[in-house]
């Protein structure tokens, strides 16, 4: 099994972050005043299915009791749901069922009461996905839910989603998972599978998940055959293809001194090492952005906004490299790399448009 599928939570009290949110509904839980229609809203990998999941065992686990949130994982109903063989927890994916005849279907559906559980959870993913007319055929059943029937909608684009549907739902906004937690949660996973591993080298695995606790989890299952020793941050770099945050750095810092030749030698380098190079642009654009943070902010503000993402290092590197570029070669930098990366997608020399980025950077202005 998959390290993702093997170590998703099953309690509250598992989960790592989106505190703001576990507390709300554990509170409704212990309460018993919990609604029929949520949303979950946020960045991919961020827990919305989990959590979805989660609140749904929870309602109907046969022995939790009154003034409790945690399902017990015992009973049949935390079995089937764990198992995912309940008949009365439907997920559907919006993004291959989309139109207005699924949505007729879940409503004739939903008319029926719970097969074993005490209620029926509809956990409808990528729900902006759905055309408008399925959006309003589910608004209808979203005014006026069974009382055995709960929804949890789920999506990473909300501005697609109706504000109609919004009023209806009790909302709730994901955010990506700082470093911090990331870590956290790799530690954990690698103390379970007795996978000797640096902590910088899980340190290098949450910055390349750029906050996506599931996308976290994957890197690290692919480095799981090395575990016979103690895996470095160069190994995890080499044997993963991503960029190191030296490499980026490095590469700002010869194109504001406007040396081609090194930059070039440093992109053939790492084409050789085997590095993804349009996720090296991407994180070259990424880099340049934080930059463009700082620049708009205070030392302490831009701190704040960054510092869940990066290292006390790579934080200061950043702060001395943007003492050195002004805003308008900034901003040139950032359109000249978003070309590049969008034009890599389709180039039949992959590397080409980077090449032609670096030489357009150092010799602009």
């Amino acid at each position: 099994m998959v390290l993702y599928r093997k170590y998703r939570p099953k309690t509250f009290s598992n989960l790592v972050g989106q505190e703001h949110i576990i507390k709300t509904l554990t509170n409704s839980l212990k309460m018993g005043t919990f609604a029929h229609a949520y949303l979950f809203a946020g960045p991919k990998g961020t827990g919305k299915t989990t959590i979805a999941r989660l609140l749904s065992k929870a309602v109907n686990c046969e022995n939790r009791k009154n003034k409790e949130f945690e399902p017990c994982n015992k009973c049949k109903a935390c079995e089937e749901i764990n198992k995912g063989q309940s008949l009365d927890l439907i997920e559907i994916d919006a993004a291959s069922n989309r139109g207005i005849d699924e949505i007729r279907e879940l409503r004739q559906g939903i008319k029926f009461s719970p097969t074993k559980l005490k209620y029926k959870v509809f956990i409808i993913d990528e729900v902006h996905m759905l055309t408008r007319e399925a959006f309003n055929a589910l608004l209808k059943t979203l005014e006026e839910p069974p009382e055995h029937a709960i929804f949890i909608l789920a999506t990473t684009e909300l501005h697609k989603v109706l504000p109609t549907i919004i009023s209806r739902c009790q909302f709730f906004q994901f955010r990506k998972f700082n470093l911090k937690e990331l870590v956290k949660n790799l530690t954990f996973i690698s103390n379970q599978e007795k996978i000797k591993i640096e902590k910088k080298a899980l340190q290098v695995i949450a910055l390349n998940a750029q906050g996506d606790s599931r996308d976290a989890i994957s890197l690290l299952d692919q480095i799981t055959f090395l575990e016979n020793k103690k895996i470095t941050s160069q190994e995890v770099i080499k044997i993963l293809g991503i960029s190191d945050i030296n490499d980026i750095i490095e590469i700002i810092k010869v194109i504001l001194k406007k040396q081609t030749k090194n930059a070039l030698l440093l992109i053939n380098k790492l084409e050789q090492k085997g590095i993804d190079l349009s996720q090296f642009a991407k994180s070259i654009i990424d880099y340049l952005r934080k930059i463009l943070l700082l620049k708009q902010n205070s030392e302490k503000t831009f701190i704040n906004l960054v510092a869940p993402e990066l290292t006390k290092e790579q934080i200061n590197a950043i702060i001395k490299l943007g003492k050195n570029i002004n805003e308008k070669r900034l901003l040139d930098l950032l359109d000249i790399f978003i070309k590049a990366e969008y034009n890599m997608k389709s180039a039949v020399s992959p590397q080409l448009p980077l090449e032609m980025a670096v030489v357009g950077s150092c010799i602009g202005e």
